[in-house]
């Protein structure tokens, strides 16, 4: 037994079920919440742990009230399991209280995983030394110490990421014992069981190669191509990719039957005692690495990460080399030290490490840090040569027999380094560098960014008090996210909040929050984030640095490549140039092909710059370009979405856009810039002092029109509304007023707050004849009537519409014929003409489909199909909806989507085909739910419940009509009253509405999917 314990001796397990044994007997370690905290304290293997850590660990965003009392109750009870003879009241020996948190003391090797890992360094000693047989054995014991899945029987959050960490170590080992297997030229012993560790682990690239060389090796060349083959349908199934280069390459070495990949003899067993070679000449071990920060916190994922790269199993015939990148203060240096102390094991005969001051006026020249490295490698400083390629290679001479470690921080560029890389395989270099040094050859790239929250709350507490700082946990978090996340920044705030034991967490928050001085209060010392960014800023040339200064103004969440252009006045290829010579500089960011955006302290830092440099009328233009550019562009896409309307000719255009191939690209593209836009436009409100200033704002808000179909922004175009109508007001700017009150009521009557919606659309058309614009006058005249229509005035409903149809008529716009006609079909069936509904309806979809608007043809395919429903042609409803449906999905407009599936699961429940009606009934429900629609609920749990009952679930009917009531009460909507009777008395709605149903033409096809 793996974990069982040698007589008198305490023994614990982890690499399977957590276990305990005390003189041979197994002891009782109670529940699996408190095995899961005797756990946690096994793999901290001594350090302390606190008690929010293990409440988080074990209970995770469960944690009962009294979290803080069970814990203690679980650490009694382990300590009474552990030490069954200590008296009362005397200090355990064992499980210790070390300030407010807890340590287990192990007994020396008393850890399975502790044995394992001793294990797997001796079989790394005997490999060097040239002993794999020994490596081998060593091997399968440490391997042989698992006894099933590691930590089973836990729980917890801690528990699942300990679990799978173990999982990977196991399965690395075993790639290495396979290696080491087949050097002694095992490769036939192994076929089977590397046979079962693929099939456990289809996408480790490593175990495949090695099944590959071991059949290969038997003479078996058919099966391992078809290995290789399998392993690539696997990878483009399930990753998306291809095999890796090293895959590819053996791959290609098996056609050509490489002689290199022959079969190797197996190597004979070692002696014990090798053939003495004289002493080896003493050198000197450098260990240059700064002192490891003692509150290093967070990164442990990429600092692993970074280990593994330094190992270089990855690349066994290179240099393992880590570029690591970011912009100043994000702890690139902490970082790479840590990395370098993490690897120091795997590189004993030292390191090495230099600050090349990059960020300098004058950086360290590479002749200058070769000589500092010669010097600590044992060279006399007479011998060491003058020049640097003499000095470079000198340096490459002495690491080619050694394992040395090079840390070369704050690098310039590429250039800067290259001639300090060790030449030979057994060495390793970290880099740290604001520029991405994209290239350095062979480096492996990896940009740091700013710590996750919960990362920046630990850093901050650590530096500013643990107690402190967990007594105002809401107001901490607060003040990391004002420092972005950002290292440098936390540890000053930290710093100052330490070092003034007056204040309070929360009197930071209002320091910070003023953006004009919060850059002034990250300072402490000589530490500075202003400083700081200063010496990446002053890298840059004169046009990236003034880039840099203007794209701060715009207060969107990012920018694209265009827009930026538009800012910069410059064309999009000299844009996307400078851009990326930002990123380069870790100034700005890349999230996504062709779109940038700033750090918040960083934006704070450009503006600050810019302030200094550029005239306010400059910034004024800048913001107008943009603002420019993003009308062009809505107006393109509001033309395309909406074709044949009069808005988009009678916008007042200030600059160029994009265009767009089809509706669907141009409202895609306003659902991604819909940020941004409203970001333009509440700037644009809040700087405007004249009309002329304010109307781009108002028309792109109207321009803007196509993203309310999405659902996706309804709550950011109130906002922005509300913002140009106080703006417009005060200017005392009809033109931008008319405009914004038009899209205000058609936000107010996607909330169903119809009255409201009436009074701003009766004020636009008042405002329209008033000043002889026709902007939207044909649209209001529309939406009023469809407001009045929903409140079920329907003959004022149809005048309203015939005034539209006058006005669209006089002014040559077919397709706002058509629309009149498809939205009036409905006040026909309201006043119970359908022949004049269906008149009207077919009337709006053939002219939208005789001018070829596919927007306009979908509406009108949604208004015939409500139409043909309730007249009973179910099947003809349905196909137009499923034509409709598609249309609106395609283009991402969700609104539509919603209302489309609950009219199909009306004609359902019409057809009695229950269950498609409430699978459509139950789509509408998610989708309306998803964009923040309670009209949209209001409908869909409504014909969710009527299908819920013809399906005989009355009680999850009577639960949403419930549901549909209230909200369609709280909106004071009328279909609070249509549904009170179904509640009141429920068999007698069943009967009401089995007589009212109407006789349908037969049976329903089945032409829609889900």
């Amino acid at each position: 037994m793996a974990g069982q314990s040698v007589e008198g001796e305490l023994r614990f397990a982890v690499l399977g079920p957590v276990r305990a044994w005390r003189d041979g007997q197994e002891l009782d370690l109670g529940t699996p919440l408190q095995r899961s905290i005797l756990g946690m304290l096994l793999l901290r293997e001594g350090r302390a742990v606190t008690p929010n850590e293990m409440i988080d660990g074990v209970w995770g965003e469960d944690a009962p009230p009294r979290a803080l009392g069970a814990l203690r109750t679980y650490v009694s009870r382990l300590r009474t399991v552990l030490e069954p003879d200590r008296p009362a009241r005397s200090r355990p020996e064992l499980l210790t209280s070390i300030g407010r948190g807890y340590a287990l003391r192990l007994p020396d090797g008393s850890l399975d995983l502790t044995r394992f890992e001793r294990g797997v360094q001796e079989a790394e000693g005997a490999r060097k030394a040239g002993r794999p047989h020994e490596a081998a054995r060593s091997l399968r014991a440490a391997l042989s110490l698992f006894e099933g899945e590691p930590l089973a029987g836990t729980v917890g959050p801690y528990a699942e990421h300990q679990r799978d960490r173990l999982v990977e170590r196991r399965i690395s080992v075993v790639e290495t014992l396979m290696d080491v297997d087949l050097e002694l030229g095992d490769h036939a012993r192994i076929v089977s069981e590397l046979i079962a560790l693929t099939a456990d682990h289809p996408l480790r690239e490593k175990l495949r190669a090695q099944l590959m060389l071991a059949y290969y090796r038997c003479g078996r060349q058919g099966d391992a191509l078809n290995v290789f083959t399998e392993t690539r349908e696997v990878l483009i199934d399930e990753l998306g990719i291809e095999p890796g280069p090293e895959l590819a390459a053996l791959h290609q070495r098996i056609l050509a039957a490489d002689p290199t990949l022959a079969t190797v003899e197996a190597a004979p067993e070692e002696r014990d005692e090798a053939a003495d070679p004289g002493p080896a000449p003493q050198l000197p071990r450098p260990a240059q690495l700064p002192a490891a920060v003692n509150d290093f916190t967070g990164r442990q994922e990429i600092a692993t990460r970074l280990r593994t790269l330094l190992a270089g199993e990855s690349s066994p015939e290179g240099v393992p080399l880590v570029a690591i990148s970011g912009i100043g203060g994000v702890g690139k240096t902490a970082l790479a030290v840590h990395a370098a102390h993490l690897a120091g094991d795997l590189y004993p005969d030292g390191q090495l490490y230099t600050d090349l001051r990059g960020h300098a006026d004058e950086p360290t020249a590479p002749e200058s840090a070769l000589g500092g490295f010669l010097r600590a490698l044992g060279i006399p400083p007479d011998v060491i040569p003058d020049g640097l390629q003499e000095r470079s290679a000198l340096y490459r001479s002495i690491l080619a027999e050694r394992r040395i470690l090079v840390l070369l921080d704050n690098a310039r560029n590429a250039e800067q380094v290259t001639s300090l890389l060790p030449g030979s395989p057994g060495c390793a270099a970290i880099v740290t560098s604001r520029g991405k040094l994209a290239d350095l050859p062979s480096a492996r790239l990896v940009d740091l960014d700013v710590m996750e929250p919960d990362e920046a709350l630990s850093l901050f507490s650590a530096v500013a008090g643990a107690e402190r700082v967990s007594a105002e946990h809401g107001a901490a978090m607060d003040v990391v996210a004002a420092c972005g996340f950002l290292p440098l920044a936390v540890r000053i705030v930290a710093s100052r909040l330490a070092a003034r034991p007056s204040w309070t967490v929360a009197s930071l928050v209002p320091r910070l929050a003023d953006e004009q001085r919060r850059l002034d209060e990250l300072r402490v010392g000589d530490l500075a984030v202003e400083a700081t960014f200063a010496l990446g800023y002053g890298q840059v040339g004169p046009s990236p640095a003034r880039a840099f200064r203007l794209l701060s103004l715009p207060n969107g969440p990012d920018i694209s490549t265009g827009a930026a252009a538009a800012v910069l006045s410059v064309s999009e290829i000299e844009a996307e140039s400078v851009l990326e010579s930002l990123v380069d500089a870790s100034l700005l960011e890349a999230p996504a092909p062709g779109r940038y955006r700033f750090h918040d302290l960083l934006r704070l830092f450009a503006r600050r710059e810019l302030d200094k440099t550029e005239r306010p009328q400059a910034r004024t233009l800048a913001l107008r370009r943009l603002l420019g550019f993003y009308l062009a562009s809505a107006q393109s896409a509001h033309r395309l979405a909406y074709e044949g309307s009069m808005i988009p000719d009678n916008l007042v255009a200030i600059g160029g856009g994009r265009s767009f191939a089809t509706a669907e690209e141009a409202v895609a593209w306003l659902i991604s810039e819909g940020d941004s836009l409203f970001a333009a436009i509440n700037q644009a409100a809040a700087l405007a002092r004249t009309a002329d200033q304010l109307l781009p704002a108002a028309d792109l808000l109207l321009a803007m029109e196509p993203l309310l179909e999405s659902g996706t922004h309804t709550r950011e175009f109130g906002q922005a509304t509300r913002a140009v109508l106080a703006a417009a007001r005060s200017l005392g700017d009809a033109a931008s007023e008319l405009r914004v009150r038009y899209v205000l009521g058609r936000v107010l009557f996607a909330g169903n707050r119809l009255r409201e919606a009436e009074e701003h659309f009766r004020a636009v058309h008042e405002l329209s004849a008033d000043r002889g614009e026709k902007i939207v006058t044909g649209e209001v005249l529309n939406a009023l009537a469809v407001v009045v229509g929903r409140q079920r005035r329907h003959t004022e409903a149809l005048e309203l519409f015939d005034r539209a149809m006058r006005f669209y008529r006089e002014n040559g716009v077919p397709a706002g014929e058509a629309l009149v006609l498809s939205y009036s079909a409905r006040e026909h069936l309201g006043l119970s003409r359908p022949e004049d509904a269906i008149a009207a309806a077919e009337r709006g979809l053939a002219i939208f489909t005789e001018i070829g608007s596919g927007a306009g043809t979908a509406r009108a395919r949604y208004h015939l199909g409500i139409v043909l429903s309730r007249v009973g042609r179910l099947t003809e409803a349905v196909h137009h909806h499923a034509e409709c449906l598609a249309f609106f999905r395609a283009g991402k407009q969700r609104v539509w989507e919603q209302r489309v599936c609950s009219r199909l699961a009306e004609t359902f429940i019409a057809a009695e085909r229950y269950p498609d009606a409430v699978r459509h009934a139950e789509q509408a429900l998610v989708v309306s739910r998803e964009i923040g629609h309670p009209y949209g609920q209001a409908l869909s749990l409504t014909v969710l419940g009527k299908a819920l009952r013809g399906l005989g679930d009355a009680r999850r009917s009577l639960d949403c009509l419930r549901q549909a009531f209230d909200i369609f009460s709280r909106l004071g909507a009328p279909e609070a009253g249509d549904l009170k009777p179904l509640l009141d008395d429920a068999p007698l709605a069943d009967a009401a509405d089995a007589a009212t149903r109407p006789v349908t033409d037969g049976v329903v096809e089945a032409v829609v999917e889900s």
